[in-house]
């Protein structure tokens, strides 16, 4: 973080400095929420959570090297003590932000967030120093702390921005207000909380309400419900996609022999031929979006194709793909679920299967609960059982209680019936099962949303096994 005292930060977010000496000590390393990343120079905010209080480990942050605490009650050391922390943080954010002028690239979407954000971030990056969101950290405490990683050096911050409920995107882009925002799609992750698509798209479109006059808003052309969002902006629209009339369109689109998507990539500059190091048709979108906001911050077409071309994995367990020694191939996309993404990493699947078939391969689909889809659930996780029959995937390994059951139920009901598909009740399970039927040129792919916890298989089968290349959906 840029180096504020602790006077300043106390101004700045209405607190009240208490066991402090000296009101000039000032901040220069990291705001951090957990007390075993300190550094010196480091503010430590204490959050009350529902297993663990921060405000318990104060003494320890501080003596690791912390300033000061930002609190919401005295603590016996240097604390600057607020009503809210959550909301003082991100006061603290907004400041900083404003300080610095660093140009604030926000994202949303139902899917394909973290994946074009770490896209995004490797482009901007070549260009000038970038700070963005690691991993998933898009809520409101994961975006401020992000953003207070920012320093007088830094020209981009790329903000992930999730949403629970209406108003959550829109409180997220007042706290960094961003010149450029985009919208990947609109599907049905998070169903159960919205309620319908209708009510995802107005949540994801507060993105966009929040542009000013002289922002863009990069809308996908070939979603309708995000296209339709430009009536709902000020800024600047620049399309995406493949439509014919998107400002930054693919053309041209296959995949590789081995599942790698490669595109004619036209802007409104010129036209470069890319293929992706990532897997799965769907990184198509998730580049052209790329490719559009590098496009508005001033890199040529030539640039953007070659960068993505080399853009690989900035955040774990989306689409790692790794080949053990024996040849066996795991595709680690277990950090989350939704069925957009489900099918998206079924098609990939088949097309790497395709690849390994010459070689005598089969492919796995070890897939648990698409967790938040409401009354939809047992629809959806009925489809993704069908899906995988139609793609032909070797064998259905659903892992878990009753969404698992549909997911083999609805492979049964699409001609399943023989040993193509096997329901196991855990993680452990599958991994026993996979362990003893596995064979050279195999490829397994392993999703479900986090809350399973099914990276356990994918890392219990890359168990001593030496690291190939990984890519990142």
């Amino acid at each position: 973080m840029i180096a504020l005292s602790l006077a300043e930060i106390a101004e700045i977010v209405g607190g009240q400095p208490h066991d402090i000496p000296d009101r000039t000590l000032t901040v220069t390393g990291p705001v951090v929420i957990d007390s075993r990343e300190v550094e010196d120079g480091s503010l430590f905010a204490a959050f009350a959570g529902e297993r663990v209080d921060g405000h318990d480990y104060a003494q320890r942050a501080v003596e690791a090297g912390a300033v000061a605490v930002l609190a919401a009650r005295p603590v016996g050391v240097p604390a600057i003590v607020v009503d809210d922390v959550v909301s003082a943080l991100g006061t603290l954010a907004r400041a900083v932000v404003e300080r610095l002028g660093t140009t604030v690239v926000a994202l949303t979407g139902s899917a394909g967030k973290t994946s074009t954000k770490d896209l995004i971030a490797q482009l901007l990056e070549r260009k000038a120093p970038t700070v963005w969101t690691l991993g998933s950290f898009n809520n409101e405490i994961g975006l401020p702390l992000t953003a207070l990683r920012s320093t007088a050096e830094t020209r981009h911050l790329v903000l992930e921005m999730g949403a629970r409920g209406i108003g959550h995107i829109r409180y997220l882009a007042e706290l960094t207000p961003p010149k450029i925002g985009l919208v990947l799609n609109v599907g049905t992750a998070h169903l159960g909380e919205f309620g319908s698509r209708e009510a995802i798209a107005q949540a994801k479109g507060e993105l966009v309400e929040g542009l000013p006059e002289d922002g863009v808003a990069v809308l996908n052309a070939d979603d309708p419900l995000v296209r339709a969002m430009s009536a709902r902006t000020k800024a600047r629209v620049i399309l995406f996609g493949e439509a014919p009339d998107a400002d930054v369109r693919g053309e041209n689109v296959r995949l590789t022999d081995d599942g790698r998507p490669a595109f004619a990539l036209h802007t409104p500059t010129g036209c470069s031929d890319v293929t992706l190091r990532l897997y799965g048709e769907h990184h198509v979108s998730n580049a052209l979006a790329a490719a559009a906001v590098a496009h508005e911050l001033g890199m040529s077409v030539t640039e953007i194709a070659e960068a993505l071309s080399g853009a690989g994995t900035l955040s774990r367990w989306r689409m790692e793909v790794t080949e053990r020694p024996d040849g066996v191939t795991v595709v680690n996309d277990a950090y989350n679920a939704n069925p957009e993404s489900m099918r998206a990493a079924l098609r990939a699947l088949a097309a790497m299967g395709r690849a390994s078939r010459a070689g005598g391969g089969r492919t796995w689909a070890v897939l648990g609960q698409m967790a938040e889809l409401g009354d939809a659930s047992l629809a959806e996780h009925d489809a993704v059982g069908r899906l995988a029959v139609r793609l032909n995937v070797s064998k259905l390994v659903a892992v878990g209680g009753r969404e698992a059951s549909w997911l083999q139920l609805g492979a049964y009901n699409e001609g399943s019936w023989g040993e193509e598909s096997v329901h196991v009740s855990d993680a452990q399970a599958a991994v026993d099962l996979l362990r003893s039927e596995l064979r050279p040129g195999d490829v397994v792919l392993v999703k479900a949303s986090r809350s399973v916890g099914l990276e356990k298989v994918a890392l219990a089968l890359l168990e001593n096994a030496t690291e190939g290349e990984v890519a990142v959906r």
